[in-house]
């Protein structure tokens, strides 16, 4: 009953906002539903993290420690993103740029958006994910194109038509890998999509068949998860959300696309061995850092280097499942859970500075720090914790990745991960110091922080800091059995 009611209840809250008019009673359903959602994932996480799946309506609806880990990041975002979203909107609505009717239409999609992403987490058939996944293009196509601009519309129209090729691919690869186990399937069995049945006899499945899934999963869930070349949505729609839509979509729907392929994953080595998933697997992330590094650099709009610095990370959680092992497996699934819970900050921070400055580029922002002296502050520990800095805990999981390619003698992506990390880094370096340690352009006096949006801030550095010392035993548990369950006993 649990499962069903964690997709139930922002589902049903989205409607529930359908209905009410007033902004303050929107607030509050937006808020109460996603703190019920936290505690509810947080509950499953720890029933899970003792060593027991939990499972409803004969199986259909599945969690393991892997699911459970997804589940609990997204939750989590989805609760900060609450939080953040009354005081940005708020002043939206303040200030004109926005009409109430456009919040109301945010109060509604975005638990649809959220429900939409649990599913695809809670769910042990594929074909149900895929449906899931798809899903979340419809609610997240809408805040895309939320501000209602000329580049909200192109950013929108780019984001659906690339996603739906993206996302029609993946469908053609679960219907290869169905037909790759046919075969070896009971007759009429129910269970032909389900993973946890697939993955017990997926050693007999048809290695033709199954190879050309693969690479048509990898380059359809890619897209959604803004892997190179399948990226150039990203940039756009990331720049043209309002923050805490775009905070939902960099850091908690990213993980249910690279989610998706780590299933599939599972499926191919077990099929065809650990060197054609790797190698592929290898290439798309090396080649999705290299890709994000010059543009990094040469940035000038700071909402779109958030855009950049997810398709690093999102290359930085495929390579490691790339390169294999133990190591890669639990580097793999380390980093997107840093990656979820480190991220917020970083689009909290800079959607203040894009509120307080009226732009989103460099070159008209400086001196962040003596005008929003929290947000400075928080922006600095943000892009020192995103780029991996010691001791943050993004540092721990690509080192762990790093380490996983040289037990793996790929030495060569090796070398090319280290370059493009290094390179992000001295990126970002350059442009958090100019935005926020420079003097202002202009004679300016300290403005005030708004507490709600302070308060997620906060609650998202407390949990930054505190991983970066410390793993609390339950989320060390499901992130240990998540990475036996990908393939972490190789």
């Amino acid at each position: 009953m649990e499962l069903i009611l964690l997709a139930l209840v922002p589902f049903l809250s989205g409607l529930l906002c359908l209905t009410v008019q007033s902004p303050r009673w929107l607030e509050r359903v937006n808020l109460g539903c996603f703190a019920l959602v936290a505690g509810m994932a947080g509950g499953l996480g720890l029933k899970v993290a003792q060593g027991s799946e939990v499972t409803t309506l004969g199986g259909f609806l599945r969690v393991d420690a892997l699911s459970a880990l997804v589940i609990g990041v997204t939750a989590f975002v989805a609760f900060v993103c609450a939080i953040y979203a009354v005081g940005y909107f708020r002043r939206e609505v303040t200030e004109g740029r926005i009409t109430e009717r456009q919040m109301h239409l945010y109060y509604v999609l975005t638990p649809l958006f959220v429900s939409a992403m649990l599913v695809a987490a809670l769910v042990d058939n594929l074909g149900i994910m895929w449906v899931a996944i798809e899903s979340t293009t419809l609610a997240s196509v809408l805040l895309v194109t939320f501000y209602n601009k000329k580049t909200s519309f192109e950013a929108g129209w780019k984001y659906i038509i690339i996603g739906s090729v993206g996302i029609s691919l993946a469908l053609f690869g679960t219907v290869v890998t169905y037909s790759s186990a046919v075969h070896v399937l009971p007759e009429h069995s129910h269970e032909g999509m389900s993973w946890s049945f697939l993955s017990s006899i997926a050693d007999k499945f048809d290695p033709r068949a199954m190879r050309l899934a693969f690479v048509l999963i990898v380059v359809g869930y890619g897209t959604k998860a803004g892997l190179a070349p399948m990226h150039t949505w990203k940039p756009d729609a990331y720049a043209e959300a309002p923050v805490p839509a775009a905070t939902l979509m960099g850091a908690g729907f990213i993980n249910c696309a690279i989610y998706a392929i780590m299933r599939f994953d599972v499926l191919a080595e077990k099929c065809l061995g650990h060197q054609f998933p790797g190698r592929m697997l290898t290439a798309f992330g090396v080649g999705s850092i290299l890709l994000a590094a010059p543009f990094v650099l040469v940035q000038r709009n700071f909402r779109r280097l958030l855009a950049y610095s997810s398709i690093d990370h999102a290359g930085i959680m495929v390579a490691a499942l790339g390169f294999g092992g133990r190591l890669g497996a639990l580097g793999a699934v380390l980093h997107m859970l840093f990656h979820g819970v480190t991220k917020p900050l970083l689009f909290f921070t800079a959607g203040n500075t894009e509120q307080q400055f009226k732009t989103p580029y460099f070159r008209k922002v400086r001196g962040v720090i003596h005008t929003l002296p929290w947000t400075g502050v928080l922006f600095l520990v943000a892009g020192f914790a995103v780029t991996g800095t010691p001791p943050f805990s993004l540092f721990q999981s690509e080192f762990t990745a790093l380490s996983a390619a040289l037990a793996a003698d790929y030495n060569w992506a090796a070398v090319l991960f280290i370059s493009g990390v290094v390179a992000i880094f001295a990126g970002f370096l350059l442009h958090m110091s100019r935005m926020n340690l420079g003097a202002p352009m202009e004679e300016t006096h300290r403005a005030p922080e708004c507490p709600w949006k302070l308060g997620a801030m906060l609650l998202v550095a407390l949990v930054i800091v505190g991983f970066g010392f410390y793993l609390p035993a339950p989320i060390y548990d499901l992130v240990n059995n998540s990475a036996r369950i990908i393939g972490g006993t190789r």
